[in-house]
């Protein structure tokens, strides 16, 4: 049996997208939704996969530097284009190496997706 757990945490920041031709090469911003997801067939002693105190901690840390901030400016964006793909991409790789006890315990992040609305998001997987 393999289990899942999922997190989601909000931030608000503001992007432009570069050589995009329309809105969206304007600074704008949004409040971006997170959702961060593992996986894992074992459970610990408690019966948890993970304890989600640690996981909405975890993506807390992962997304900080982002929050209430000109996503373009900061370091990982100066050259990649902020869009919610590489924003997305960005969360999975800090959160991948927040969790490398976790996986070396069997455990994976499944995805990470990124909402800049309710009605647009971009997914990350391995």
């Amino acid at each position: 049996m393999r289990y899942n757990a999922c997190v989601e945490k909000t931030f608000s920041a503001a992007h432009a997208l570069r050589g995009y031709k329309g809105k969206c090469e304007r600074l704008h911003g949004h409040t971006w939704k997170v959702r961060a997801c593992v996986s894992g067939e074992q459970l610990n002693k408690l019966g948890m996969l993970v304890d989600f105190h640690d996981l909405k901690a975890w993506l807390g840390l992962a997304v900080s530097e982002l929050d209430h901030a000109y996503i373009n400016k900061e370091k990982h964006f100066v050259k990649i284009n902020p869009t919610a793909e590489n924003i997305a991409a960005y969360i999975f790789g800090n959160m991948k190496k927040r969790l490398a006890e976790f996986i070396k315990n069997g455990g994976a992040l499944e995805y990470v997706e990124v909402w800049e609305s309710e009605s647009s998001s971009a997914r990350v997987t391995e």
